[in-house]
């Protein structure tokens, strides 16, 4: 579950290796060995990352095996995408309404 939809998922992709493990992801589910490989951080330094996307609800966990799985929840990127393009919308149509000080 989000914590607060679209500004979560912004400030989520703040972090440098969070927002690299997300575009990992991106490229279909992996597991936490694929992602320390594919990084070059620690297991437990991707875990917590995994940990905290998996709590505001952008990815998945799916046990296969020995190992876990983490899928992303493409409508949660949808949402934040929809808010970005809301707020580029409103700019262009606001670009001289300047207000007087």
């Amino acid at each position: 579950m989000l914590i607060s939809a679209e500004h979560d998922v912004i400030r989520l992709l703040a972090d440098p290796l969070r927002a690299q493990i997300v575009e990992l992801l991106a490229g279909g589910p992996a597991c936490t060995c694929h992602l320390v490989a594919d990084t070059g951080a620690s297991q437990s330094n991707v875990s917590n990352h995994l940990r905290v996307l998996r709590q505001a609800g952008v990815v998945v966990a799916e046990p296969r095996g020995r190992y876990t799985f983490y899928r992303l929840r493409p409508e949660v990127f949808d949402s934040a995408a929809g808010y970005l393009a809301g707020l580029a919308e409103k700019a262009r149509a606001s670009v001289d309404a300047r207000r007087e000080c």
